[in-house]
């Protein structure tokens, strides 16, 4: 089984983690090294500032006999320089002045014998202390002390040894510390970001039949969420839709199927009053085969948009010459058109790939509502054609009364019809035009009507096209 994705909260909180441990520590390291740096130039320019004025005192001698006194100035240079200590020895390793015998320099000092002039800064360890030691090599040309070459200077360095052993764990706790104070305050501020989804989250749990939503003013979150809101806002109003036209779907059920079902149990009742003969009988079951018929139709057209809603209903694509189709279905009809003193006609030709019982259908469905609201003496038109883009086109036009703008954008809705007293009158359940529209979405197509005085016009499109043999 696949791990689950962390949440973002903690992923957040991790990467803030990550880079307190990652960037705290490089500060650290570069504090620390700047701390030593400033203790080791402050050294160096110590032992520099002695080893000059030893330089200066020994620049005065003229004589072996001026020596005593230039050893007492040697003395005084020391004093106030945290307890630094002086060797000085000529070039064959003979003494000339230490100020102390701890720590022992003379081994430096015979080590710097032969090297170049110049100065040199190294560390030593002696008698459990650390020290830091100025090596420098004097000129050979001096006039009284040809011979003096090496003076080494040192200095105690353990303070600021020990210092800087203390600042760098303090400064490790404080981004240990720093570093958990980071990650925590990440995911306080990722929660606290995450407040405005929690709040969407929890009106979408709320959303039922019952109880709706409302919507969320996008100027009320975040910039980066107001798209978000703007879609949950939208999807609301399509479910409120949805919640509308599944409540009136249920009372449009409920009445479709209520008046066939009264008239079944009035017809029964009576036919059961008294004793009737056969050929009364024989009536009373014909009218009800009349309302069975009906309601069956009724049910087999909800089951047809219930497949249509899943896509469920298109079971084979072929070639259909739609021309050919509804000549087919001219004839079918051309009796009740007669009755209605209401004439076919047919312009054009295409030929469309699709299902070929549903097209039918549609077109069965279109034609029969065409010739209901045609009046006497009217004529049904079907075009058929192509669009610039290739699409197949068919247009199905009646005259008779223009249908109010309110009602055009809802004669596709499933139980609506124009007339509002829903009286039968031949009208059929209302589900005609839905079942037209859920086939040519199932092609892909798209169909729109329009009402003016001259009639009505029902315009389809249809994408896959194929070429006429």
């Amino acid at each position: 089984m696949a791990m689950r994705p962390l949440s973002l909260a903690t992923r957040l909180t991790l990467f803030f983690a990550v880079a307190a441990a990652v960037v705290f520590p490089i500060f650290g390291w570069v504090i620390s090294r700047e701390m030593e740096d400033h203790f080791e130039e402050g050294d160096s320019a110590e032992l520099a500032i002695i080893s000059d004025a030893v330089i200066e005192a020994l620049a005065g001698v003229q004589s072996a006999s001026d020596l005593a006194p230039v050893e007492r100035r040697f003395d005084d240079i020391l004093i106030g320089h945290h307890s630094a200590t002086l060797y000085i020895a000529k070039d064959d390793g003979q003494l000339v002045y230490s100020s102390s015998a701890h720590p022992d320099l003379s081994g430096i000092g015979r080590a710097a014998i032969g090297a170049p002039e110049g100065d040199t800064i190294q560390l030593v360890n002696a008698d459990d202390q650390a020290y830091r030691v100025l090596v420098r090599r004097t000129s050979r040309d001096h006039p009284a002390l040809p011979d003096v070459h090496t003076v080494v200077v040192a200095t105690p360095i353990d303070y600021h040894l020990t210092f800087l052993a203390s600042f760098r764990r303090t400064l490790w706790l404080m981004i240990a510390s720093s570093v958990v104070v980071m990650s925590v305050m990440g995911w306080i501020a990722v929660r606290q970001g995450h407040a405005p989804l929690r709040e969407i989250v929890n009106r979408m749990r709320r959303v039922s039949a019952n109880e709706r939503a409302r919507e969320i003013p996008p100027e009320s979150v975040p910039r980066e969420l107001s798209d978000l809101a703007l879609s949950f806002n939208e999807m609301l109003r399509r479910m409120d839709d949805s919640f509308q036209r599944l409540e009136n779907f249920n009372a449009d059920i409920a009445h479709e199927l209520r008046t066939p079902i009264t008239n079944l149990m009035t017809q029964s009742q009576v036919a059961l009053s008294r004793a009737r003969t056969i050929d009364e009988y024989r009536e009373i079951l014909y009218s009800n085969v009349e309302e069975y018929d009906r309601m069956a139709q009724m049910v087999g057209d909800m089951l047809f948009l219930a497949q249509t809603d899943n896509g469920g209903s298109k079971r084979e694509s072929i070639a259909i010459d739609l021309a050919a189709e509804i000549n087919a279905l001219f004839d079918y009809y051309e009796a009740w058109a007669d009755e209605r003193d209401v004439s076919l006609r047919l312009a054009g030709t295409v030929t469309v790939v699709g299902d070929r019982l549903l097209f039918q259908q549609a077109l069965g469905n279109l034609l029969s509502n065409a010739i209901r609201h045609s009046p006497s003496g009217g004529t049904v038109l079907i075009e058929l054609g192509r669009a610039d883009d290739g699409a197949a086109t068919i247009a199905v036009e009646n005259p008779g009364t223009p249908i109010p703008a309110e009602d055009l954008s809802k004669i596709f809705d499933r139980f609506y019809r124009v007339d509002p007293s829903r009286q039968r009158g031949g009208e059929g359940a209302g589900l005609g035009l839905a079942i037209v529209k859920s086939i040519i979405d199932l092609h892909e197509g798209t169909i729109e009507a329009s009402s003016d005085d001259r009639g009505t016009r029902f315009h389809i499109k249809i994408p896959e096209v194929a070429k006429a043999p």
